[in-house]
């Protein structure tokens, strides 16, 4: 079916990714030192291959931070903003190519439901318009009408998209919206057939209400990887369990069942209070010459992960990349990525 609107799938080539950097009145106080050397870590893997977009609020302390790849600096984009916090995936803005146009939606972020303050988190997309951070033939849509967060959706970018009803259908998002409405509007903003709806799997410790990108992605448009909970006396065992006979059931866009690539449970990581931390590798940034996947400093678990998500990306090399301090503020690196398709930057 001809579309008007094309939501790219992540594969889909890509001009820029953006980073939103910590800074001291985030929640990353505590750990400023730590978090921001593996935001080093990502952002020199993504200026070594392509152009990334840092929202900060010092520039030139973010230079100086990025100095050992200073040599790539041809590739860093940075705009000076006020911002709450650093998740980029479900601040940033959802590129779509509507009637031939590249375009950028802007919805409301809502702190995941009002739980955390998003008041300038909520202004980033208009602050990077503003900056002519975009092409400027972008067009930039207002959808301040409808809450929603990158992390929340999965496009094959043929039509599907992958959802959880715990996160799109949660009361303090679009508690006015039926799950009929909530589709509909999905379907109209972003073009699609048909919307795929998990209603089975959590992490503990995860405040998003159970994204996509923490549970099950598409690797492309025939192939899912998803998380895979062997253990018994796992908490998550019982809801993985359903979410992967869910799973089974779906075809893709041309009717066939998905090929399936079950990632690994990360090994339990626990914060100093002894709470479980959303420890997930289907947290991983499709790129345009490799995947940056997240490793726990688990060597086994790490290992076996690169190795289950290479197969589903053969032609792109999988890096990892420590991201353990990621995780003490419950998301990971898929949470704080934000790609822009070819043409936008």
């Amino acid at each position: 079916m001809a579309h008007s609107i094309l939501f790219p799938a992540e594969w889909y080539p890509q001009s820029a990714i953006q980073l939103t950097w910590p800074h001291g009145n985030t929640d990353w106080s505590y750990m400023i030192e730590e978090v921001t050397a593996c935001y080093v870590n990502i952002a020199s893997e993504i200026l070594k291959r392509q152009k990334l977009i840092v929202v900060c609020h010092n520039a030139e302390l973010v230079k100086f931070e990025l100095q050992g790849v200073k040599e790539h600096f041809n590739n860093l984009i940075l705009a000076q903003l006020d911002t709450n916090d650093t998740w980029a995936r479900d601040h940033g803005g959802i590129s779509v190519i509507k009637d031939g146009d590249n375009s950028i939606y802007d919805f409301t972020f809502n702190g995941w439901g009002m739980k955390f303050i998003a008041n300038y988190d909520n202004q980033i997309n208009r602050g990077l318009s503003a900056h002519n951070i975009f092409n400027p033939e972008v067009k930039f849509i207002n959808r301040k009408d409808f809450v929603l967060e990158g992390g929340a959706i999965e496009s094959d970018g043929e039509g599907t998209l992958l959802t959880t009803s715990e996160c799109l259908l949660s009361p303090n998002r679009n508690a006015y919206l039926s799950k009929d409405e909530v589709e509909k509007s999905l379907k109209k903003s972003f073009g699609l057939d048909r919307v795929l709806w998990l209603d089975h799997g959590f992490l503990e410790g995860d405040d998003t209400d159970s994204h996509i990108d923490t549970l099950a992605r598409f690797c492309d448009a025939h192939t899912i990887a998803y998380v895979k909970c062997e253990d018994k006396e796992d908490v998550h065992y019982d809801a993985l369990s359903k979410m992967e006979k869910q799973i089974k059931t779906f075809v893709d866009y041309k009717g066939k069942p998905y090929k399936l690539i079950p990632l690994p449970m990360a090994k339990p990581v626990y914060d100093e209070d002894r709470q479980r931390l959303p420890a997930t590798y289907a947290n991983f940034l499709i790129m345009n010459e490799v995947i940056l996947l997240p490793f726990y400093n688990n060597k086994e678990k790490d290992e076996e992960a690169r190795k289950q998500l290479q197969q589903a990306f053969p032609t792109r090399e999988v890096v990892g990349i420590e991201c353990t301090s990621l995780i003490r503020q419950h998301g990971s690196l898929h949470c704080i990525t934000m790609q822009y398709p070819e043409g936008f930057i």
